[in-house]
């Protein structure tokens, strides 16, 4: 189902995107601080909803993926551009979500196979951001050089995931 409950959810955080990219490049901390918060808060229900009006389906995991990678990478891209943390990493999400979509066939309708890593890796771009904008709402930049650390983890944890995807993918044609 194209238009749903869950769907409509999907499509307000991938509006919002946009509107965090702007605040955190205008340094409107505590109002980037919000648009996190109702980001989040329509990822958490999207799905539930789906699950509780019998409306999950492909498209809505696919669309719900799509948009997290979406949010998360252009937030990461503007936290780059003030120099908070590396610049490689907006790129990497979305080459990880790209294989992610393929690796799993989605575009054919398939359901999206997630890996453990995966899946962590995702929840932690999120909390990198929200840290990243917490700081800065706090006004604790002594703490900035532990985002920068953070990202760079996060770089490492992608690209091992990225690579256990690709061995997967060798072996099970092999």
């Amino acid at each position: 189902m194209l238009c749903s409950w869950a769907n409509l959810l999907t499509f307000l955080r991938l509006l919002l995107a946009p509107i965090l990219v702007w605040l955190i490049l205008s340094t409107h901390w505590w109002t980037a601080a919000l648009v996190l918060f109702v980001a989040i808060i329509s990822d958490i229900f999207d799905g539930k909803i789906a699950r509780k009006m019998s409306q999950a389906t492909a498209f809505g995991g696919l669309f719900d993926h799509a948009t997290d990678a979406i949010f998360v990478s252009s937030a990461a891209w503007a936290l780059a551009q003030l120099g908070f943390i590396n610049g490689f990493l907006w790129i990497l999400i979305l080459l990880a979500f790209a294989q992610y979509t393929l690796d799993s066939k989605a575009l054919s309708g398939q359901s999206l196979r997630s890996s453990k890593l995966g899946r962590y890796n995702g929840i932690a771009y999120f909390v990198l951001i929200c840290v990243g904008v917490g700081l800065q709402c706090l006004t604790l930049q002594i703490l900035n050089p532990i985002l920068h650390w953070a990202a760079l983890a996060l770089i490492a944890t992608s690209l091992v995931s990225m690579g256990d995807r690709l061995y997967s993918l060798i072996k099970l044609r092999a």
